[in-house]
């Protein structure tokens, strides 16, 4: 008898371990879709884990796209030995005049710190790269990074501190993204050419699979249907006198005095590239550089 009641608790215990599963599922494919490899994809309670080997990475792009608001993925990154390798979590618009943010994990030799890379496309042009090391191990637990925008600034932040600013500098005769739509994007796979060390440390397939988990998948911004055209999102995701939206209050307009704070801080003591100083890649110094230095 007792053996039995055993065996019905642990179908019973099975049983909620698929629901938890499905529940996660349910949770990722409300906003999200596999774009490549989905037999790469694994669902362990509530988390999500991609999977590189020498075979294939994988990927994921949200339904809809946006305009304007804020996308967040609480991410653990890959363990171990993940040289060679990028995860990636970013936003783009289509086409060769995209515009684009980019979050990239750069991967590391066992010991070294994690690289994050962050780059702005506007246009279709980015070479905008930031690099930093974070204040803690990203791979040891869930961390959230996160994109914010709206029509006066492009903000990262990871765990809610602001590690980039890009702002609307239009009055300067600067291009700025704000009137393309776009998707949220996440993927894992083998960069051993330039991330790690600028590629001279190659991936060590005998360390795959390389596992990046994911939970926590939020978005809130405004929506924007592919049956509309860009024009018509833009009026329809900016405030008025009929509506307001969060993104456009001036509590996000610009950081505050404490957030302010933390980017001097991040930038004073993480940063480890900026492409505003690389006066190798740019004699003159990009006209935006003038503007952001915090």
């Amino acid at each position: 008898m007792g053996n039995l009641s055993h065996f019905k608790g642990v179908l019973v215990l099975f049983g909620l371990l698929a629901l938890v599963g499905l529940a996660t599922g349910a949770q990722f494919y409300k906003l999200f879709q596999p774009s490549w490899a989905t037999d790469h994809f694994m669902y362990e309670g509530d988390v999500l884990k991609l999977r590189l080997d020498k075979y294939s990475g994988a990927g994921f792009a949200s339904k809809g796209k946006y305009m304007f608001g804020k996308v967040t993925v609480q991410i653990k990154l890959v363990e171990g030995d993940s040289a060679g390798t990028v995860t990636a979590f970013y936003m783009s618009s289509d086409g060769p005049n995209h515009n684009e943010f980019d979050f990239e994990f750069l991967g590391n030799t066992t010991g070294e710190p994690y690289v994050v890379q962050t780059n702005v496309y506007v246009n279709g042009v980015g070479n905008r790269e930031q690099r930093l090391n974070l204040w803690f191990d990203p791979t040891k637990d869930f961390h959230s990074y996160s994109i914010l925008w709206n029509q006066r600034q492009v903000v990262f932040l990871v765990d809610e501190t602001p590690v980039r600013v890009h702002s609307n500098l239009e009055h300067r005769g600067i291009p700025y993204p704000k009137n393309q739509p776009m998707g949220v994007y996440s993927s894992i796979w083998n960069a051993d050419d330039w991330a790690t060390q600028g590629g001279r440390v190659k991936t060590d397939w005998s360390h795959a699979p390389f596992v990046a988990s994911y939970r926590g998948f939020d978005i809130n911004a405004c929506p924007c249907p592919d049956n509309v055209a860009w024009a018509d999102n833009t009026r329809r995701c900016s405030s008025s006198t009929e509506r307001r939206f969060w993104w456009d209050s001036p509590t996000v307009s610009e950081l505050n005095l404490h957030q302010s704070h933390q980017l001097i801080w991040v930038r004073a003591n993480h940063m480890i590239y900026d492409y505003c100083r690389d006066t190798a890649r740019f004699p003159v110094t990009p006209a935006e550089c003038e503007h952001h230095r915090h």
